[in-house]
């Protein structure tokens, strides 16, 4: 190998590095989601900065997805648990997901929590884009997202983070 190209290895193998540490540092930086309106099942609407000064869990779901009905009643224990100390709780529906679904689910399991409608994937592209269901993002009391769970989250270690959140001051 000549000089020359060990050079331009080396360098690429460097930006490579360089690209690698950039996307890490990101995805351990709490970002913080553009602000969104949520349009509730009852009519409501707020804007996630409306939350400010509350710790957020931000949980994306459909009716149609099994993990997430499954994990709903653990987002309700998990909601009961906090809300006294300033937790809230935002279910946003994907856009698939018929509304009339939804408010039936909503209603006939008493969700305690804020439960949305994602109806044109605004509150999903606000977040960063979601994968699949269930997603679920804590977000901190300055609106920063601290903490992304895809896929059911381990409620123990979500209990933990919940709780270090709320002990920090806004």
């Amino acid at each position: 190998m000549t000089a020359d190209r060990k050079i331009i290895v080396f360098a690429i193998v460097l930006a490579l590095g360089a690209l690698t540490a950039g996307v890490y540092a990101g995805w351990n930086r709490p970002i913080t989601p553009a602000d969104v309106n949520f349009i509730g099942v009852h009519g409501d609407q707020f804007a996630m900065s409306s939350l400010k000064g509350k710790v957020v869990l931000v949980n994306f779901w459909a009716t149609s997805c099994s993990v997430c009905v499954s994990e709903m009643p653990k987002m309700v224990q998990t909601f009961e648990k906090y809300r006294e100390q300033g937790l809230e709780t935002v279910a946003v529906a994907m856009s698939y997901d018929p509304p009339d679904r939804v408010f039936a689910y909503a209603q006939q399991n008493k969700l305690p929590f804020r439960v949305t409608l994602d109806i044109f994937g605004k509150a999903m592209q606000a977040f960063g884009g979601v994968r699949g269901t269930p997603t679920t993002f804590l977000v901190d009391r300055s609106g920063k997202i601290v903490q992304r769970f895809e896929g059911e989250p381990d409620f123990g270690k979500l209990g933990v983070l919940i709780e270090r959140e709320l002990l920090k001051s806004g």
